[in-house]
């Protein structure tokens, strides 16, 4: 039996996850218990995805726990030991702004929760790759630093520049202000590649900008462009913030995102 054990499996790219893998023939352990919904208020309820999941994937086991909780989370490794076959962690608080007034519960469940995982992952299951969904905040605002041409609709960067086509490891993460947000991942992102250097796990970093995709939970904190849609159907006011309200970033679907951790 091999099992996808999938942290943060109601949200955008674990849900998405969880359906490719389940067609891949894998087992779907998910974990997910609706922080959002408390980080969010309602548009953040992740609710309505984890019925999705009961109704589309056959045998889907949900556990609804917190991942800063290590005793937790080592009952679900005992239980299911080296039949995990593959971790894709996604669970996280996600929000720049709600982690400035929460810098403690943002920490622990960003650094925390990624550390429980990985030393889990180290006891219970070490030869399973580990995915994580970092995020490109571990750059800071240097990315803020490139030189940008206004266009009809959008900004780009120069032709010129070493980053036109994507930043990639090249830039630097240090000298610059990350958020609190930034800085809580950006541990997750470098102890991740550390229980790979240091200890042979197999682990990759994912360091995701904008991702979008039919099951998002769309909030005004998090999620924009779902948010922006759901404003739209709703009619709802939406503020602009910034760059003259044209497109600075691009966006990926999280299918295709998650046919890359495939790959």
């Amino acid at each position: 039996m091999s099992i996808a054990l999938i942290t943060g499996s109601c949200g955008l790219v674990g849900s998405e996850s969880a359906l490719f893998f389940s067609k891949k023939g894998f087992k779907i352990v998910g974990i997910d218990n609706n922080a959002r919904k408390s980080f969010f208020g309602k548009d953040g309820d992740i609710s309505w995805i984890k019925r999705k999941l009961f109704k589309n994937i056959p045998g889907y086991k949900h556990y609804q726990l917190d991942i800063r909780s290590y005793n937790s989370l080592e009952k679900i490794f005992k239980r299911f030991k080296k039949n995990i076959s593959i971790i894709i962690h996604c669970a996280a608080q996600p929000s720049h702004d709600w982690a400035k007034n929460n810098a403690f519960v943002d920490f622990n469940i960003n650094a925390l929760g990624t550390l429980n995982l990985l030393e889990l992952t180290k006891m219970y299951c070490p030869e399973s790759p580990f995915i994580f969904m970092s995020t490109n905040k571990v750059y800071g605002d240097n990315p803020n630093l490139l030189p940008l041409i206004e266009k009809k609709t959008r900004w780009e960067i120069s032709s010129k520049n070493k980053f036109s086509n994507g930043i990639d490891e090249t830039m630097s993460i240090d000298n610059c202000t990350h958020s609190f947000f930034g800085a809580s991942k950006t541990y997750a992102d470098l102890v991740v590649q550390e229980y790979s250097k240091n200890i042979g796990l197999k682990t990759a970093c994912f360091r995701a900008g904008c991702i979008t995709g039919p099951n998002h939970s769309g909030a005004k904190l998090h999620g924009f462009l779902a948010y922006l849609v759901k404003t739209s159907l709703l009619s709802r006011k939406y503020n602009l913030i910034g760059y003259k309200g044209k497109q600075v970033r691009d966006n990926i679907h999280s299918y295709d995102l998650v046919r890359c951790f495939w790959e």
